[in-house]
């Protein structure tokens, strides 16, 4: 039986859970009256018309149980865990008649789906077939019925065997018959017909005869069966997302920083030069991981690397692709190399990588002789220094996206710092822009710098951290985020 799709169906949008409701009580309403009229056709076992009636009825009954479980399964979620119901589920819910009561009768049929009745007479081997049945089995009226001796070569050999069974059922212990099988037409088609029936007695009590009403469900079995391997298909998809944000999980804890909390340079006794924090702000819109990192380490000639930045992308080969770089830029950062030279090796890094993508970053060397900082940006937002209550972006130098073009060059800008002084390093999706028309002021930057008189009243850099974390670590994150904070000594 074909489903239809109404045109004012949104399957973007979840079903309202007492439309919902409301269509599970009333095909249970319609089921209740099915039963009623069951009930009264049930004493009148000898007319032809109140059986072909009962035997409906019983037809409908399958059908409404079937509504009633797949509008219990929309209101639930598919029983999966996902939030509202699967669209395709929704696409294959038959709507429920408008009627408060079923009519008997032809009537019936189509809101059944095609059915024909049958009757096969033992003391003289004859059948009687209805038009509709003829048409269910591809036959013409011309070509007779099928007798039941005729009957099991058309169906599936593995179903042959079920046919028998509800046959002798029926005619040597009066068993009434409810089963399917599949037939295979002469054009070589298939249907998969649902067969009820009953053994019709004689004077003496033996069985005269058997009649049956035969249900087309083809269409009925499909969209079933669809509906089976769509939400297999969901349940899988949502195992393997489940998998990838574990390993992403996993991959990222690996490779940032084990700190959590405060970590002050230099180490070892030594006069403390820098009071450093760090947090990660997951998305509260993603089920997957980004691309961020934050890192802070001491380099071998006493000064200190800074770093943030952000790989486009989510889940693992984000995450794998963010741990290569991590891993490179403190590599070259050991090894003696300038924040400006080091972004231009980073970026043929990532050119030719065999998984090619863009990121942004922002590296910092500071000297803590000196309080020399010098640093380098590849189109990621410039460092906010806070001094004295009042704060301020620092001019960037030049530079692109990693990955976006080879050879590039990167520049370096110095800033000269002080005792006091608080530098804010985090990634674009810390404040992301609400609308082409935010300017600075309303938004990025501009946010994080009118906290400029709470920063001057925290004590420590993880307290200056906690700020930024309750400020911008909204349910409503639209991507994850990474922030640095260093206290100059």
């Amino acid at each position: 039986m074909p489903f239809p799709t109404h045109a004012e169906h949104n399957s973007a949008q979840p079903p309202d859970p007492g439309a919902v409701d409301a269509l599970i009580s009333q095909a249970r309403r319609l089921r209740t009256q099915v039963d009623s009229v069951l009930r009264e056709s049930a004493a009148a076992a000898e007319d032809p018309q109140l059986r072909w009636q009962r035997a409906l009825c019983d037809l409908a009954v399958h059908q409404l149980d079937d509504v009633d479980t797949h509008l219990g399964q929309l209101r639930d979620g598919l029983d999966t865990g996902c939030p509202g119901a699967d669209p395709l589920t929704a696409d294959l819910l038959v709507d429920l008649p408008s009627q408060t009561s079923l009519p008997p009768g032809p009537d019936a049929v189509s809101a059944l789906g095609r059915a024909g009745s049958a009757e096969w007479d033992l003391l003289t081997d004859d059948a009687q077939w209805s038009d509709e049945l003829y048409r269910i089995f591809g036959r013409e009226p011309a070509d007779g019925p099928l007798t039941l001796d005729e009957l099991p070569s058309w169906l599936f050999s593995e179903d042959q065997q079920v046919l028998t069974e509800m046959v002798t059922g029926c005619l040597v212990d009066g068993r009434p018959i409810d089963g399917e099988f599949r037939i295979v037409r002469a054009d070589g088609s298939v249907r998969t017909v649902h067969m009820v029936g009953e053994p019709v007695l004689g004077a003496d009590g033996d069985t005269v005869s058997m009649w049956a009403v035969l249900r087309d469900v083809s269409d009925l079995r499909r969209s079933q069966r669809t509906l089976r391997e769509t939400r297999d298909s969901l349940q899988r998809q949502r195992q393997i997302a489940q998998t990838e944000r574990r390993l992403a999980v996993e991959l990222q804890e690996a490779v940032l920083p084990p700190w959590r909390g405060t970590l002050r340079f230099p180490q070892d006794g030594g006069p403390t030069t820098m009071d450093l924090a760090a947090h990660y702000l997951p998305s509260g819109t993603s089920a997957l991981i980004g691309g961020d990192w934050y890192d802070a380490m001491q380099l071998p000639d006493g000064s200190s690397l800074l770093t943030v930045g952000d790989l486009t992308g989510h889940g693992v080969a984000a995450t794998s692709g963010m741990a290569m770089l991590l891993g490179a830029l403190r590599g070259m950062a050991v090894a003696g190399l300038q924040p400006g030279p080091l972004m231009g090796w980073l970026n043929e890094l990532l050119d030719t990588s065999a998984q090619p993508a863009l990121g942004s970053a922002l590296c910092c060397r500071y000297e803590p002789s000196t309080r020399l900082l010098r640093w380098a940006q590849a189109g990621h937002p410039a460092p906010l220094l806070f001094r004295d209550g009042a704060g301020r972006v620092l001019e960037s130098p030049e530079g692109v996206l990693l990955g976006a073009t080879s050879g590039a060059l990167y520049g370096q800008a110095d800033e000269q710092l002080a005792a006091g002084d608080l530098l804010v390093l985090h990634t674009d999706g810390l404040v992301p822009r609400r609308s082409a028309l935010d300017t600075d002021t309303e938004s990025g930057s501009g946010r994080l710098l009118a906290m400029a008189p709470l920063f001057a009243r925290a004590r420590t850099a993880q307290e200056c951290v906690r700020i930024v974390a309750e400020e911008f670590g909204t349910p409503e994150r639209e991507d994850d985020a990474c922030v640095l904070i260093a206290r100059i000594a």
